[in-house]
This record gives structure tokens, sequence and C-alpha cells, in this order.
């Protein structure tokens, strides 16, 4: 209205920013956004335009309040709630696009951004990959650059030296950020928040069909990595272990209710073992991955009684863990048999041919070695066949197996071999992991991808306890000893579903030292940032300060961390060389700039006379020394035309027309 008073206009530097700074802050977002908002960042973006260029007016207080009930609307609308990560994020955003159309003064802007920095950080919660980590870069630069345009009305037209200045803010950034990264003190997190709904967290579950582990086969993406203190075992000696299958309902293999418990396996080590760090990524499950017979020293991370790890809670982001597995080692050797019940389960009808079969079997074989590898043989020589493609199977799926189809994966081999070393009344149980892995030359790791997932069978016998076999390598060696590509040659079936994976192009020598080369920095990523745990501060510290209690060690730190920012506030700011008055400041440089010439100001000289003697003794720059005094004269008696960043360039100027050499000046 006409007759309003209105607020002083953002600059328009400040306002383009704003808006990159907006389109940047919603592109990581964009996999889990509705597409109405979307529309809604476009719609306000518009809005905001014809707003600065005075063709519409600000929303008022009742479209306001619609825009923010629609926005609620929408958000209980796609997700069915207000509350929660996901919902959250969402009602964050759509907040961060609506403030766009009210804003009127800098308070407003400045909320804004830093509304902005908060939703840069929540991308994170869905990715904090090293892609993503270098990419929040490009928000954090555009908002700094609209808070700079914001504050600094010399670069209210010039949109590049804004953002330079930007850049250089986080450049300066740097140096505090790597010491506060290494040196605070890294707390256990005091809540947890759940994970993305619309997060996929594939891999292994605590139940099991043939089908299910197939699936995960046709999938690239990665479980996790191991790194060997020193040589690393022989692919063939590589069977990750993450769980153990031991109840059957004749379709599907899960988890037997007593393995959730805490108690602990009998085994003792012997020999050499294999020391191993593991970072395994967010699966949505507490178990971990190990080589058997698996123990580790880490906080949060357990033993359970069928020889798998677990931790604490979910996993929810990357983890690292330690560890160390001894191969050779006898597991549960004097167990009584009545504690065997969950290995001996079977449904009480079904598979008559293979309980038939498995009872003949007993009788030629009644030493459980004997018969197993019996079995063994029975896979290798009988044309059975490896694939991803198996034909179906009706209600008896191991008779169906077994006898007809003959053609299955791993999961197949595990699941009928199992069923009828419990039929023969031998104690077996199906364990759940991974085989193999890809090693990356440049890094030293091994890679564990989900289509390395794996099932194997552990039987038991009288004093030499569970016993690892895997009918798979009867079948297809190959899948054991070189990894499922080779071992899918033949009917071309390896990551059919994602042809432009670069998995498949490992034969093009530089494509493959390209991803190579990315899994490595990625690897690093994670291990020396992601990984960056108490417990790998705490080893870090103590090899550079010698060894000290851990609580003596943070407030060392903590106090030593003070005592240093406070040094650095001081150097930066340098308080015993401000000056409160501005022009009093000014004049300084001009008494300093002239005293480098052999002119020091004298004792009761006032500025006038000491800007005319300094003019007779440097003729040259006499123009230049009586309108600099002049200038700072109007500035003190309140009539200047000037402003402080012309008087600052009068003085700039008059420093470049004074001689380079010092010459003593004779008076």
């Amino acid at each position: 209205m006409s007759g309003s008073t209105q607020p002083p206009a953002i600059p328009r530097i400040s306002l383009t920013w704003l808006l990159v700074a907006q389109a940047l802050v919603i592109v990581p977002h964009l996999g889990h956004l509705p597409l109405w908002v979307i529309g809604l960042w476009l719609g306000c973006a518009g809005w905001r335009v014809q707003i600065f260029r005075m063709r519409v007016g600000y929303p008022t207080r009742l479209a306001k309040a619609g825009l923010m009930l629609a926005a609620a609307a929408g958000v209980f609308a796609s997700h069915g709630s207000l509350v929660g990560l996901d919902a959250g994020v969402v009602l964050l955003i759509a907040a961060f696009v609506l403030k766009l159309v009210e804003l009127r003064s800098q308070r407003d802007a400045l909320v804004l951004i830093l509304l902005g920095f908060f939703c840069v950080v929540t991308a994170y919660l869905f990715d904090d990959s090293l892609l993503a980590a270098a990419y929040s870069l490009l928000p954090v630069s555009a908002l700094l650059a609209a808070l700079i345009g914001l504050q600094q009305s010399r670069l209210a037209m010039r949109p590049w030296p804004t953002l330079r200045l930007a850049l250089g803010l986080l450049a300066q950034a740097l140096p505090l950020m790597l010491l506060l990264f290494v040196f605070f003190p890294r707390l256990g997190p005091l809540w947890t928040l759940p994970n993305p709904n619309n997060q996929a967290l594939s891999g292994l579950s605590d139940s099991m069909t043939p089908a299910d582990i197939a699936e995960l086969s046709k999938s690239d993406e990665l479980v996790f990595t191991a790194t060997f203190n020193g040589a690393p075992p022989a692919r063939t000696q590589l069977y990750w272990r993450a769980l153990t299958l031991e109840h059957f309902d004749g379709r599907r293999w899960s988890q037997a209710p007593l393995v959730s418990r805490q108690n602990a396996p009998q085994w003792l080590p012997s020999g050499q073992p294999w020391e191993y760090s593991v970072i395994a990524q967010a699966s949505g499950r507490n178990w971990l991955f190990a080589l058997d017979v698996a123990r580790s020293e880490e906080g949060g991370v357990q033993a359970r009684r069928d020889f798998s790890l677990q931790y604490q809670r979910p996993i929810d982001q990357p983890v690292r863990y330690q560890v160390r597995s001894w191969p050779d080692v006898l597991r549960d050797a004097n167990l009584p048999l009545s504690s065997l019940a969950d290995s001996l389960q079977l449904p009480a009808e079904g598979d008559p041919r293979s309980r038939a079969w498995a009872l003949e079997l007993q009788a030629r074989h009644p030493q459980p070695e004997a018969l197993v590898q019996t079995l063994l043989q029975h896979f290798n020589r009988e044309p059975y066949h490896y694939t991803l493609k198996p034909p179906p199977v009706g209600i008896d799926s191991i008779d169906e197996f077994l006898f007809r189809t003959r053609r299955g994966f791993c999961a197949h081999y595990a699941g009928a071999m199992t069923f009828v070393l419990r039929a023969a009344g031998i104690p077996a149980r199906v364990v759940a992991g991974y085989q193999g892995g890809e090693l990356n030359p440049q890094g030293n790791f091994f890679t564990v991808r989900q289509f390395d997932a794996h099932a194997w069978v552990e039987y038991w016998q009288a004093g030499q306890g569970w016993t690892s076999v895997d009918p798979t390598f009867a079948v297809a060696p190959e899948r054991i000893e070189q990894g499922l590509e080779q071992a899918l040659s033949g009917e071309q079936s390896f990551l059919a579903d994602s042809p432009l994976s670069p998995l498949r192009y490992r034969q093009v020598a530089w494509l493959n030292q390209l991803r190579l080369g990315w899994d490595d920095l990625n690897h690093g990523w994670q291990r020396w940032v992601l990984g960056y745990q108490g417990a790998q501060q705490l080893q870090l510290l103590q090899r550079w300060f010698g060894r000290m209690d851990g609580q003596l060690l943070g407030l060392a730190l903590v106090g030593g961390g003070g005592l240093l920012l406070g040094l650095l506030a001081l150097f930066l700011f340098k308080p015993w060389r401000r000056e409160r008055d501005p022009l009093l400041r000014q004049f300084r440089r001009f008494e300093r700039l002239l005293a480098r010439h052999g002119l020091p100001r004298q004792a009761a000289e006032g500025p006038r006379a000491y800007a005319e003697r300094a003019a007779r003794q440097l003729p040259t720059q006499a123009e230049a020394i009586t309108d600099t005094a002049q200038a700072l004269e109007a500035q003190k008696s309140g009539d200047a035309t000037l402003d402080a960043q012309a008087l600052a360039r009068r003085l700039r100027e008059l420093r470049r027309g004074l001689p380079w050499r010092l010459r003593l000046i004779a008076r």
C-alpha cells in the first residue's frame, strides 16, 4: 500500500544466491521428496521473483496460513504422519521453501539461510558417502554467498566476487575443521534415528527361501569391506558368516528363537588367527560379518551361541570393527544331544522320497562324515546345474529339486543337504552369509557385494563339533574359486538387471581401473572419516602422546582445544590493534603510512598541520596527502560526501603514489 512504510529491500545478489542455494539444497533430497514439494518450490521461487520485480505483493496472513496447512496436509498424505525422520525432513524442506515468499527484512533472510544450513545437514541422514560430502560444499558455498551479499553492500551487484569470498571463507575454515575433527572428543550418540522408510535396505534377512539369495545375486550393492593385517586367506577360505538358519517349515529356513540368546559358545582359540578390520554398511539388521571362528573386543560387538557376531543395535550407518578369527578350532565338541533339538527339526510331513533316501544312506554310512562325503559325491557326479534361473518346484520342494529339476542356486543345495542330514539323524543347519569378495589391489582390501551372498551347511558329530561343508563347491567349484560371474558365464545372467553396472565391464582395463580407484577413495572415506570413532581416536592420540586414561585424555583435549581456539581467536581478531572509532582507525593508517617514509607525527601536532608539513616534504604527493587529510577532516565534521570505502580507496591510492624505497627526508 502507498501509505505504508516498506522495509529495506533484500539485495538482488543475495536473493539470487538464495534461489540458487535452495535448488542445490533440494537436489540431494530428490530421491525421497514427493513431487508436490518440487512444484511448491517452483511456485514459491516464481512468486519471489515477481515480488522482487514489484508485480505481485507479499502473501497475506490468510494465504500464509493456507500454504502452511496445505504443506502439512501434503506431508501427512505422503507419509501418513507428521512425525518421524522421513516426514520430518519433508516438513523441514517445505518450511524452507515457504519461507522464501515472505522475506521482507534481513532478519527473515538470515533465518532462511540458517534453515538452509540445517537442511544441508539432514541430507547426511540419507547418504553420507564421499560424493555426497563433496556435493554438500555447493549448497554451503551458495548459502555463504547469500549471507555475504546480504551483509556487504559493496558486493550487492557483483556475484562472482561474492562467491570468491564465500569460497575463501570455506578454505580458511578448513584447518580449524581438521583440527576439531581429529581432537574433539568423539562422544557416543545420545539418541538414534530410525532408518529412512524409503531407503532400500537390501541384504540377508532372518529367514530364507532359495529365491531370496538368488534375488540378492542380482544386486551389486556394497555390503562390507575387509582389510587384513598381513597376507589375506585364500579365496576358498573366505566364508563370511552372518547368521544360522535352523528352523524349516517345508519352504522357508529361519532362525531358531534360541539363537538370539547370548549363550557363549564352547571353543578355545588355537593356532595363528587372521586379524582384520571390517566396515559394514547400513543394513537395518544387527548381525555382523566375520570368518569362522570370530572374536572381537570392540564395544557393542557380542558373540552369539551360533558363532556369529552381532551389534548392540540395528546398523543404520557404516560400522567399523576389528576381528580375529581362528579357522582351525573345535566348536561345541561335547554338547549333549538334547541341546541340538533345533538342528534336528523337520516338518511332520512332506518330501517322502528325500526322507527315505536319507534313511537308506544312514544304513549304508553310519558315520556322519562318510554320509556327508557321499552326499557331496552325489552332487558332483549327478547332472546337477548351478543357475540363477531354476525351474519352479511344487509342494515337496526338496524332493522336486533332488530328483526332478536338479537345477538351483546355493540355497537349493544347502537346504537340500541340511534336510537329508537331519532326516538321517545328523544335527545340521544352514549358514547364511557371503563368500569370496573382490580384492582391490590399489587399497589392498576385499569388497563384498550383495551378489556374493551364499549359503552353506554345518553338521555336528560327537567329539568333532560343528564342521562346515559347501555342497555348491561340489556342483560349481568355479563359484567358490573365481566368483559368481565366472560361475554364470554360460547363461549370461550376471547382473542382467543392471546393464550399466561397471562390474559388468571388468574386462575393459581403463574402466576397471577407474572403478577400483573410486572404490579405494570411498573405502578410505569410510575408514578414516566415517569410521573415526571414540576407539579409533583414543588409539591415534595414545600413539602420539603415549598411553593415558581415556577420561584424562578427554579432559586434556577439551582444555587444550579451548585454549587453542582462544589463541586462534586472538590471532584472527587482534583486539589490541582495534580502534573503536573507525575514523580514528583510518587516521592511524594515514600516520603509519607517512611515518614509514620518514615523516612521523610530532607531539602536539594537529592533523591539518601534520598534513601540510607532509605535503611540503613530499611535493609530488602533496595533492594526494592534502585530499586525504581534507576527507578525514570532513568525515570528522559530519558533512562528508565520501563513505568509508571511498576513504579507504583514497588511502590506497596515496600508498601506491609514494616512493617504494625508504629514504631519509631532510628537515
